[in-house]
């Protein structure tokens, strides 16, 4: 909770000054009292009233004017709104370890069926964008409501040599960029936000199943991604079985086709691509996360990753904002206020005088 104009809280000063009314009017009262032969008689022509029924409805009555005083001040409340202009920059990896067969057929058609179904289920206003990264990472698709133009893009996608997690969160803060004109490009160093949660409605989702291998490393770039609000949701994509390296003609660089003809070619005996096919750095794409206000998700197969991309709309969707509470103030005050008043009038109905003494 916080205020939008605090010295407006000197308003509330008019409960104690009503207290200090009601005592000061009471202690005039006493003094100017009219002294009659005997007080019994007037007490029980009056119907008696408990401590309670004075109290509660004066209660009530300086809360609800407390609460109407504080209102002035504007308060306001941080809460989870849904945003209305949300674009979403997916990268993905396409690096040589996609191949894997432990996720059938393979980790990278898996991947593109996931995606295809994340695309295909957003909203019709959700812009999406397509960053492909491998030992580079490039803009394959600026962010776009055409569902067809990203799919098509997910087809084509190659695998090849190298994991550039870290070019890949730049690449995307730099797709941000062209079009918000609140987002800096990378090159330009920004101070660390002083607060959490006010953040840009575009968010980077990375979906790799491996640790960053070259380029700049990934906590580097999500500083600079923090540093520009921008949210970066982070996937692990396989599982840690060994499995063959099997990817379709179509779906290999030239560079990294050890085969020749159709159907099915087989990357070579890499005992290193091996190691980290086995490897994701769960520990760094949870602290990049972390770093951004994003979440890191797991997924080991087909099912858990399409069910993981199909709800991130729900976990992207939401930003924290301040909300003005004043009108929430001034209704409940309001109504304390009327109540207090309405209980005062019909608890005393029928007591045209007040005893005394």
């Amino acid at each position: 909770m916080s205020l939008g104009w605090p010295l407006a809280l000197l308003a509330l000063l008019v409960v104690p000054l009503l207290l200090l009314a009601r005592w000061w009017f009471n202690r005039r009262r006493k003094r100017t009292a009219i002294t009659v032969s005997s007080i019994g008689l007037i007490r029980a022509a009056i119907p008696g009233r408990s401590a309670w029924r004075r109290r509660i409805p004066v209660a009530l009555f300086l809360v609800g004017l407390a609460l109407i005083a504080a209102s002035v001040a504007r308060p306001e409340a941080t809460v989870s709104v849904p945003r209305d202009n949300t674009s979403i920059i997916l990268a993905m990896d396409a690096s040589g370890s996609m191949c894997s067969t432990d996720v059938d057929p393979n980790r990278l058609t898996a991947a593109i069926e996931a995606a295809r179904a994340f695309i295909e289920q957003s909203d019709d206003g959700t812009r999406i964008g397509l960053v492909a990264f491998a030992g580079i990472a490039g803009l394959l698709v600026p962010p776009t409501t055409e569902k067809d133009q990203l799919v098509e893009a997910l087809e084509s996608l190659k695998t090849s040599r190298g994991t550039a997690i870290g070019q890949a969160i730049l690449t995307s803060i730099d797709t941000i960029a062209e079009y918000n004109p609140n987002v800096t490009e990378t090159g330009v160093d920004l101070a660390a936000p002083t607060s959490k949660g006010d953040y840009e409605p575009d968010t980077i989702v990375i979906l790799t199943d491996g640790s960053n291998t070259t380029g700049v490393a990934p906590l580097t770039a999500a500083e600079q991604a923090a540093a520009r609000r921008l949210r970066v949701f982070t996937i692990g994509f396989g599982t840690t079985e060994p499995a063959a390296m099997v990817c379709t003609a179509d779906q290999v660089s030239g560079d990294n086709w050890r085969g020749g003809g159709g159907g099915f070619g087989r990357w070579g005996d890499d005992s290193g691509l091996r190691r980290r096919v086995m490897q994701i750095d769960e520990e760094t794409l949870t602290a990049v996360a972390d770093t951004t206000g994003g979440k890191y998700f797991r997924a080991e197969d087909a099912g858990q990753l399409t069910e993981v991309l199909t709800d991130l709309p729900s976990e992207i969707g939401l930003h924290e904002a301040k909300q003005e509470t004043t009108v929430w103030f001034v209704l409940f005050g309001t109504l304390l206020t009327f109540a207090g008043v309405g209980l005062s009038m019909w608890w005393n109905r029928g007591r045209p005088v007040r005893a005394l003494g």
